[in-house]
């Protein structure tokens, strides 16, 4: 009886922390003083790919990108936004859904992930300003209700605009490594401003697949456009009609504790409410933030580009009044953070500074760089000197993980973005002043895009080595699982032979391959093609770590024998 009586109090322990831990983590909707009746509001579908709402609209263009026209208050924009991409936006939750279910198999741990994820993020509408609260509110009015079991509708979505920054400070999780640039004055072909960029996030191939052109005409503050998927708010590459542009890179991170401001709401208000450089960095530094990044600012009004460098605790502008140009990718240039300990380590152990060397060699190679030339660097996959890296490697500006690639001349308010296949596609070009003049009065057969403008797709489709990254991608996968022994499968001589001519450069091909050996107990050739690793241009220190560790075990194993 004793016994019972414990075990009894010990789970009414158990229940009590967790209905406390589920009261503390309750976020509160935002208060919405206009009419919040939703039901008697309905989409029109007049045509396949086409839906229609109160004058704003949501199609699919000759180019298979989707083109959004949102506009009105706060709740307005969120509430249309979700009905018009009610679909696009369960979509993209399955293929998130899907991918942390890969990534977190059990759910047991998936569970306590969840609290623990919730209970980061318990403050969080504390840190984020009220109108993207409510327009993240009226998003979620349409969001799938089969996964309320995960947390409310507006839970989640507040939630997923602060998994990107989290996804952004788990280390080794290869979903984020950007590369942006700008040129302006005598480097620029015509002497305006030009900005580039690949967003190298990756969440699988399918996280891509449905990217959305948004063009926002809100009620307060700046008409703008900017790029986004199914539920996202928030602003990662984007510019509005004051010929301002928004870039965000990642930097390296501690682990966050808590919630502040997510970086892509940041970069969503500068775009809403800033004109110049100064007016973004004022935005950026009020903010607290759970990570640090950098945000590349081009600003027409002062007819250059500069990088606002964030961490958790300062906010510094790094500048190039020296040069037509500059370049950003994962750690900070500005002095107030030459010392910093975690930048410095970054710098010694990523693959940043190498890719911000490999992108101003090519700036510094050509001439003049107009959108040609741009979409050239986006699309480099070579490495410092013309080095072949192979296909895939972080040290590439290509990576072959692009979300998004864009390039913007903001002095026009002209904008180029990749159509698919990273940033391979043939770029599509779209003028703000167009696309507002006309974007109340739209049908499906309403062309934006100016075709005449457009950038051709690279070579590197047409020749097929695409079809054949991917098929290297689909078998190192396989392999990696066989390795990781979550597949139980042998692999033929001619299996491994074949797959290594799919991308014989690349340091991965053999450290994949030297994992499956070790798995499978061959030690020999393990070692051997782990050698052959070392010979390539590996990364990152701690894969070359994990290879020269794998050589010594091997070496030891086999001397034992």
């Amino acid at each position: 009886m004793v016994l019972f009586t414990y075990i009894f109090l010990f789970f009414l322990g158990l229940f009590a922390i967790f209905f406390f831990i589920l009261w503390r983590i309750l976020i509160i909707k935002p208060k919405i003083l206009e009419n919040r009746n939703t039901n008697i509001i309905q989409r029109s579908n007049p045509q396949q790919d086409f839906y229609s709402l109160d004058n704003n609209w949501l199609k699919k263009n000759s180019f298979g990108v989707w083109e959004l026209f949102v506009s009105g208050s706060p709740f307005q924009i969120g509430l249309r936004n979700g009905i018009l991409c009610k679909e696009l936006i369960e979509i993209q939750e399955d293929y998130f859904v899907d991918e942390i279910k890969k990534i977190i198999p059990s759910s047991i741990f998936a569970f306590f992930l969840k609290l623990i994820v919730a209970w980061m993020n318990r403050k969080i509408d504390h840190f984020i300003p009220n109108e993207y609260l409510t327009e993240i509110y009226g998003v979620s009015i349409s969001a799938p209700q089969k996964y309320r079991y995960i947390a409310s509708n507006y839970q989640r979505y507040l939630n997923y605009h602060a998994a990107n920054d989290i996804g952004h400070a788990v280390e080794d999780m290869h979903v984020v490594a950007c590369t942006s640039f700008s040129v302006w004055n005598e480097k620029s072909a015509d002497g305006g401003l030009l900005v580039g960029r690949n967003f190298d996030f990756y969440f699988g191939e399918s996280f891509a697949q449905e990217k959305i052109v948004s063009f926002y005409k809100p009620e307060n503050g700046h008409k703008f456009m900017m790029i986004s998927w199914g539920g996202m708010i928030g602003a990662v590459s984007g510019m509005n009609d004051k010929g301002l542009t928004v870039t965000m890179n990642s930097v390296k991170s501690t682990m966050p504790t808590t919630a502040r401001t997510p970086l892509c709401i940041i970069g969503r208000e500068i775009l809403q409410y800033a004109s110049n450089i100064a007016e973004a960095f004022e935005i950026a530094k009020k903010h607290e933030t759970f990570i640090s990044a950098s945000f590349m600012i081009g600003s027409a009004k002062d007819k250059k580009s500069a990088v606002i460098e964030k961490s958790t605790t300062n906010t510094f502008l790094f500048e190039t009044d020296e040069m037509d140009f500059i370049a950003c990718t994962n750690h900070y240039q500005s002095e107030g953070f030459s010392e910093d300990p975690l930048n410095i380590q970054n710098i010694k152990e990523s693959a940043s500074l190498y890719r911000l060397t490999r992108t101003k060699e090519l700036i510094n190679q050509k001439l003049k760089i107009g959108v040609s030339e741009a979409a050239e660097i986006l699309r480099d996959q070579k490495g410092i000197n013309d080095i072949d890296l192979g296909v895939g490697n972080e040290k590439a500006i290509n990576q072959m993980i692009a979300h998004h690639s864009i390039i913007f001349k903001p002095e026009e308010l002209k904008v180029w973005i990749s159509s698919k296949d990273y940033q391979l596609g043939e770029f599509i070009c779209y003028d703000l002043n167009d696309v507002f003049s006309r974007s109340e009065n739209v049908n499906a057969e309403t062309e934006f895009v100016i075709k005449e403008n457009n950038i051709p797709a690279d070579d590197f489709i047409r020749n097929g080595n695409l079809q054949k990254h991917r098929e290297f991608r689909e078998i190192q996968d396989r392999i990696s699982k066989i390795a990781k022994k979550k597949l139980n499968k042998s692999l033929s001589a001619k299996e491994i032979q074949d797959f290594i001519s799919l991308n014989p450069l690349y340091y991965q091909t053999y450290s994949v391959i030297g994992d499956y050996y070790f798995t499978k107990k061959n030690f020999v050739d393990a070692k051997l093609s782990y050698e052959k690793a070392l010979t390539t241009e590996i990364a990152k220190e701690n894969e070359r770590n994990h290879i020269l560790n794998r050589i010594e075990k091997s070496q030891e194993i086999i001397e034992k024998k």
